[in-house]
């Protein structure tokens, strides 16, 4: 069967449609840039007591503003223990640990400059270490100042490891502000305009040595920035 000048004209122009439709879904799915990189660090003006029981007579880097490395992010705490989040180093890296907060805690960090779309490939990735049944969720503040959980559950059996989270597929709960435990299920929030992003552990930290805690450093934000 022969074809047309007029059907070889329609499948040519189907033909390139069908290409510009791919190329554009392809630079629209191109992957963020680095928008923010926190590496932590232990300072002398943020040494203290913790409040825990767990903890020795030593005095401990406290986590706070003193902690950051980068002057254009602001470090939020949640939990009504979150106070005694200390500062670590561990394996050359310097790490938040949660080991003496006798409380579920958050740790969120916000851009001074930007709201943060975290929709389409926007990714967060840190290095992060989880012990007995203890496990880092990713949270998120909605521009209202609404906290969020993410169903997404970490666990690394006592090792650091390095891990990404993606934000599209998720499953969001609602997360009280001081007591860092979760609510009713958010449909649908908004990816496209975040205030902060993090990750909560949702249980008390159980002391030193071989029990409940997590840390979390070196935490990378691949995302497009949306100007305050």
């Amino acid at each position: 069967m022969s074809i047309t000048t007029r059907q070889l004209i329609i499948l040519t122009i189907t033909l390139f449609a069908t290409l510009l439709s791919l190329s554009t879904q392809s630079i629209a799915q191109e992957r963020p840039a680095l928008l923010f990189q926190e590496t932590w660090q232990q300072a002398e003006s943020a040494l203290g007591s913790p409040t825990s029981p767990h903890a020795s007579a030593n005095p401990y880097y406290l986590a706070g503003p003193d902690a950051l490395t980068n002057p254009a992010l602001e470090l939020h705490l949640y939990g009504f223990k979150a106070q005694d989040i200390t500062v670590y180093e561990h394996e050359g890296r310097i790490d938040l640990w949660t080991g003496l907060a006798g409380s579920p805690v958050a740790i969120m960090l916000k851009s001074t400059d930007n709201y943060l779309d975290l929709s389409g490939l926007a990714r967060l990735r840190a290095i992060v270490r989880t012990n007995n049944l203890h496990a880092l969720h990713p949270v998120i503040k909605l521009a209202d100042g609404t906290l969020a959980v993410g169903s997404q559950s970490i666990q690394t059996g006592g090792v650091f490891i390095s891990v990404e989270v993606a934000f599209d597929n998720q499953d969001w709960f609602m997360l009280d502000p001081n007591e860092v435990v979760v609510g009713s299920a958010i449909a649908e929030p908004d990816l496209s305009l975040i205030d902060e992003v993090g990750f909560a552990n949702l249980s008390s930290g159980g002391g030193h040595g071989n029990a409940g805690w997590s840390n979390v450093s070196n935490v990378e934000l691949y995302a497009n920035a949306v100007p305050r």
